[in-house]
Formats: C-alpha cells, structure tokens, sequence
C-alpha cells in the first residue's frame, strides 16, 4: 500500500501545481463572489456576469514581442552630432507586433474598402487614403515606371508600401481594427455579413457598435443574465471577444522589438550590446552557405545600392519584397533596411532626458467623446467615426504641452502679430520641430549602413511622404502572455 501510494504522489502533486497554476493565471472560473458570497453568472443574484476568459488573441499578421528592461538610444558614434538619442534605461511592457512591414497588397484592400464605402457619399475619403505616387518623381532621374507601377502592379505585391503619411498610416491602423473586429463578431455567429447596406455612416466602426450606434445584420446576441433585461444583450468590451486597437508602435516599443535582445539573454544578463537587429557587428552573414550576403536591403556606397551584375548583393535596387532577409529573434522582418518606418511619437531632440521610464511616450492627447444634452456619444454623419474633443485643461503645470488660454501654437498663428496683441508665445514652438512632426526609424533601401542601428532617429512632418518610408502597426497586449 505504502508503495502504491507513493507511486501516485507524483501524479497529485502535478494536479494540485497545475490547479495553483491556472488559478494563479486567472484561468479558473470562480462562481461566487469572495467578498459578498452571491454567485455569479446567477439571474437570481442580481445576473453579474463574470465571462470564461484566458487569453487575448493574436491579431492577424501579428507577433509577439515579450517586453523587458534595455538601454534605449545611441549604441554607435553619433557621426551626425544631433545629440538626439542619448542611451537610457526603460522598461517595455509585453505587446503584438507586425511581422512585416505594410504591404502594397494590404494597403490596395484598404483602398478598395474605401472606395467601396464611401464612393457615393464621401468620395473625398478614398482621394485622401492614395498613396502619394509622386515620391517616386526625380527630375534628374528616370522613375516615372515606379510612378506608374509601384502602387498596383502585382509584381510589387509583396513589397512595402511607401508614399503614405503619418497621418494617413494611423488612418490605416484605425480601419484595420474595425475589419478585424467586425471579422471576429461574423466569426461568432453574432453578425452577418451586410455588405449591400454598408455605405458612408453605416458601417461597423468598433466605438460605434460598443455603443449601440451601429447594430448590422444580427444572427444572435449575448445572453443578458439581468432579471430586468430582455433576455439578450449586445456584446460589450467586458465580454473579452473583440480585440483592442491596431495602431503604431511607439518609438520604445519599436527600437526594443528591432533589437530583439531576446536572444541575447541568459539568466536576465544581456550578453551583447548590439548595434543592428542581430548579434554580430557586421552587416555582412558568416553563415556558410550565406557569407559574405547582406543582411538588409541599403545603400553600400555612393552610386551603389545593389552591387555588380552576376552577384547583386542585396539583390534590390530599391526596396524589396517583404521577408527577403532573416528575422530577428522576435521574428520581426526589415526591421533594418528597406523602409523606414513610422512610430506614433512626436519628436523632441532630448525626450530621452525626459520620458518615463516605464512605457516611455511622447505624444499623449487626451481626449474624450462628445455628448449631446441626454449624454449620448456624437458620431460624425459623413463618416460614423466617434467625434472626440481633447479633455480641458487643467492647472498641472508640469505637464509637457500644458497651455494656458492666452497662449498660441506657433503654427496656429502668426507670432509677431500674437506678439503685438499682448500675448505670450513659446520660443521652443517658433521652430521646425512642432508637435506635428513624427519619428521614423530603421533606414531603408537608399540610407546609409549608419542608419541601421535601431538607436538612431529622424523626424518629419506627419502630413509628408517620401519613397523610403513605410510603417508597420502594433497592438497592446492584455492581460497575461500568449501561450
């Protein structure tokens, strides 16, 4: 007996750890309360409901970047002397990344999304969604092919889409979360495809269906547990179903996933200060059947952006398909060369010496939704989004872009003329560095090998466009890690 019985302590012991571990990570679904007793999920107690959640889903064309501790900026000789990227230490919460950059292909379904939706009530949406085509125009070379086909031939299908703004990038990320939540509420069988009704204000906008301005073709609803209820309910955030927003990374989050020291690490001592999203110092691969390759698609040297016919190195002239080179240990492509890409931060030359430490940002504008005299939320008539109004100010004057009434943005006025009427003006504003201007970073096709380095930063404005910018989108993670 006394064998037996020892020959299952092993087996107990793993069900009584693994019942610690899935109550520990919130796996385990209690049914009553441990501060009143009532139970939950009960139409009888009151129907507060407590939903079988365990963890968010990856979105599509997502990967998961584990965040951690690293010496954020400059890790290479400030050959430029901006003085811009001075290294300090922060810490990066866990998120989603995507695995590449933007592409033509996805780009031209957000095109035809628009065009379909809004073609005969705001023709305008779909002019200001285009790319700009003329990024590609030189008036002493000839690139009038890539004017032409870049864009919308399927030979370029699979490369990164340039052209865009940061403006027109955040667009992106704003219709990218309604497909994909509209898609996981078809999924469930709550929703059905309307497509024939969708046009103008009426279509699925995550905000708008949250509350209860957009309604669709129902298959079914939720299960409403309130004994005042009807029986059935919409679904509401709490219910953990629809997923939170796509959106730029911040420039943190993007320079830590570039430099993926996940693979660098043992027993939390970083092994290597790395310069390029790999463990070497060099650009060139030591892999045996690779040597002497590049690793990124840029410029080697004045006039020489792909190498000599019969061995081209990189291979590209100007950008490349998306996944033509090896990930870095997050899994992240391009995360040098090719594209540079946007970041959601406003750029200020010393933000290093004055972000947080934790989740460092630069770029917060609070808002709130705007109510009508009965509290219900406004949405704009030409295109449903929810209409937000920045929250009033209060009297925090430490906060960065505090403002006080009498005082003016540079580039909401003339200075002088401010000036004259007795009004106090920020000297820091009367520059070319505004809060309209963005951070870009990675380096791209036509960059220098300096421009690499995930440490390093430049700035324009968000309104802009060039042919060697692109972006990629990030989402929050909630709650504990993927599996």
């Amino acid at each position: 007996m006394k064998k037996n019985f020892r020959s299952r302590i092993p087996v107990l012991l793993s069900i009584f750890v693994s019942t610690m571990f899935f109550t520990a990570c919130g796996l385990f679904q209690q049914d009553t309360s441990n501060t009143t007793g009532w139970t939950y999920n009960d139409p009888e107690t009151g129907g507060f409901q407590v939903v079988d959640f365990q963890r968010q889903e990856k979105g599509p064309g997502l990967v998961f970047v584990e965040g951690g501790t690293f010496v954020m900026g400059r890790t290479d000789q400030d050959v430029m002397l901006d003085w811009n990227n001075i290294p300090r230490r922060v810490t990066v919460s866990s998120f989603f990344m995507d695995e590449t950059e933007i592409r033509n292909l996805d780009y031209l379904e957000y095109l035809h999304w628009t065009n379909r939706i809004f073609r005969q009530t705001s023709p305008q949406k779909y002019f200001d969604a285009l790319p700009d085509t003329l990024v590609w125009r030189d008036p002493l070379a000839y690139n009038e092919p890539y004017v032409e086909n870049y864009l919308r031939h399927p030979a370029y299908r699979e490369y990164p889409v340039v052209g865009v703004s940061w403006l027109q990038a955040s667009d992106y990320a704003r219709w990218r979360t309604d497909r994909v939540n509209e898609m996981l509420l078809v999924r469930h069988g709550i929703l059905d495809w309307n497509l024939d009704e969708q046009e103008g204000a009426n279509h699925f906008r995550t905000q708008a269906y949250l509350a209860g301005e957009y309604e669709g073709l129902v298959l079914r609803n939720i299960e409403d547990l309130d004994p005042r209820g009807t029986g059935e309910r919409r679904v509401r955030w709490e219910d953990g179903i629809l997923l939170p927003r796509y959106r730029l990374p911040t420039e943190a989050e993007w320079e830590y996933a570039a430099l993926g020291l996940v693979g660098s690490t043992e027993e939390e001592q970083i092994l290597d200060r790395r310069i390029y999203p790999w463990e070497t110092r060099h650009v060139r691969s030591s892999e045996r059947r690779t040597r002497g390759q590049f690793k990124a698609n840029f410029q080697r040297g004045a006039g020489d952006l792909t190498g000599v016919a019969g061995y081209p190195n990189p291979g590209g002239d100007i950008t490349m398909a998306v996944k033509s080179f090896w990930p870095n240990d997050f899994g992240l492509y391009d995360m040098a060369g090719n594209v540079n890409e946007w970041v959601k931060d406003v750029y200020r030359p010393l933000s290093f010496e004055q972000v947080a430490d934790f989740r460092p940002f630069r770029g917060n504008v609070f808002q709130v939704p705007v109510r009508d005299e009965d509290g219900n939320i406004l949405f704009d008539e030409e295109d449903g989004s929810m209409i937000m109004q920045p929250l009033e100010e209060d009297n925090n004057q430490t906060r960065r872009n505090y403002r006080e009434a009498n005082y003016i943005n540079f580039r909401d006025g003339d200075p002088a003329s401010a000036i004259a009427e007795g009004m106090d003006v920020y000297v820091d504003e009367i520059t070319l560095i505004t809060d309209s201007v963005r951070v870009f970073k990675g380096g791209s096709w036509r960059d220098r090998v300096y421009w690499l380095s995930p440490g390093t930063r430049r700035y324009l404005d968000e309104r802009e466009a060039t042919n060697d910018i692109g972006f990629r989108c990030a989402m929050d993670l909630i709650g504990p890690a993927p599996n």
